[in-house]
């Protein structure tokens, strides 16, 4: 594991800790988040075999016609190393690889619910990019809301960097379990220590 997993990891794990004292232990969710992305991370299953156990993995497909295929090899990785497995929009394709949830894009968040009860025991995130938006997907169900942007990022979609502040009220506001998304370095992870996230969720800090 390179030092940046591993401080990734140590970080994600105090920020779960204290979520789990504060709010009580959330529904077995992961403390550390990898999002694959095409772009930005091309080779997912290489990064997969160096995340630590108990991470998830949120396979994004962005249509790709070889999705099922790669898949196939990230939920056996998975298995194979201790780690979830996340769906990015598509039920279906999660309870063909066995997956353990989804993670749906703001605008399908209201789906969580049904999702939930037809699976039972899956993990359901959702993104969310205002405290409106996450309130909402948690009262639609969701577990968990993954909250963009908290720093500066690359990604052609993020808004503007919350910071520490701003995201720690957020936190405090949506009435539920949230990951930071976006701007997420070894660095910038340890400025949301008293954020009162439940863990820590990112793209290209993975990258090999």
């Amino acid at each position: 594991m390179s030092q940046t997993f591993w401080t990734l990891e140590r970080t994600a794990q105090f920020l779960g800790r204290r979520a789990t004292v504060r709010k009580g232990a959330p529904k077995g969710l992961p403390e550390l988040l990898f999002f694959t992305d095409p772009a930005r991370t091309p080779d997912p299953e290489a990064i997969a075999r160096q995340l630590p156990r108990g991470a998830a993995i949120v396979f994004r497909t962005f249509g790709a016609a070889d999705a099922e295929a790669r898949g196939a090899r990230l939920a056996a990785i998975a298995r194979d190393r201790g780690l979830k497995l996340l769906i990015g929009a598509d039920g279906r394709l999660a309870a063909r690889l066995g997956a353990d949830g989804v993670h749906l894009p703001q605008r399908l968040a209201h789906r969580a619910r049904r999702l939930s009860a037809a699976n039972p025991g899956w993990i359901i995130t959702a993104a969310a990019h205002s405290t409106l938006a996450a309130r909402r997907a948690l009262a639609a169900g969701a577990d968990a809301v993954v909250v963009s942007a908290a720093f500066v990022s690359a990604s052609p979609s993020a808004g503007a960097a919350l910071g520490p502040v701003r995201m720690a009220i957020l936190v405090r506001r949506a009435g539920g379990p949230v990951y930071g998304l976006g701007g997420i370095t070894e660095k910038t992870a340890r400025r949301l220590k008293d954020s009162g996230l439940v863990g820590l969720a990112a793209v290209a800090a993975f990258r090999t």
